[in-house]
């Protein structure tokens, strides 16, 4: 995996793990991803999820969550901006993923947020992926 881009390699992860049948995912930890996974969690996208260990050797346990046992909760999970194009949104120019049935998950200057608290809080930023 190619750590030039730790937010791919997040989404890739949980999308690997979701696309094998595993019930948990472990990922190097950072305090982006773990605000990311913690958006995931508070929008019903995942069970749990854990920061495990101390230091530079941190991690996070990913608990992937399945409807029936076997479908998947996220049916797509994508990285919009990248290191090599960002992409930026205005506070009215925020986009509605599958027509408010999925999240944006937006990188503004009051931290990371989901699409409905950042048109809520009038915010916008660095659109960072999408999940449905």
């Amino acid at each position: 995996m190619s750590m030039t881009d730790p937010i791919a390699d997040l989404l890739t992860r949980i999308r690997n793990g979701l696309h094998s049948g595993q019930k948990d995912v472990t990922i190097p930890a950072s305090k982006l991803k773990a605000e990311i996974v913690r958006i995931l969690k508070e929008q019903g996208y995942i069970k749990d999820f854990k920061v495990l260990g101390e230091g530079i050797s941190k991690s996070i346990k990913v608990q992937l969550k399945y409807v029936d046992g076997k479908n998947k909760v996220i049916t797509k999970i994508k990285r919009v901006s990248k290191p090599g194009l960002r992409v930026y949104v205005g506070k009215d120019n925020i986009p509605a993923v599958l027509n408010g049935l999925g999240i944006s998950i937006i990188s503004t200057s009051k931290g990371i947020l989901a699409d409905k608290s950042a048109r809520e809080l009038g915010l916008g930023g660095e659109l960072l992926c999408t999940v449905y």
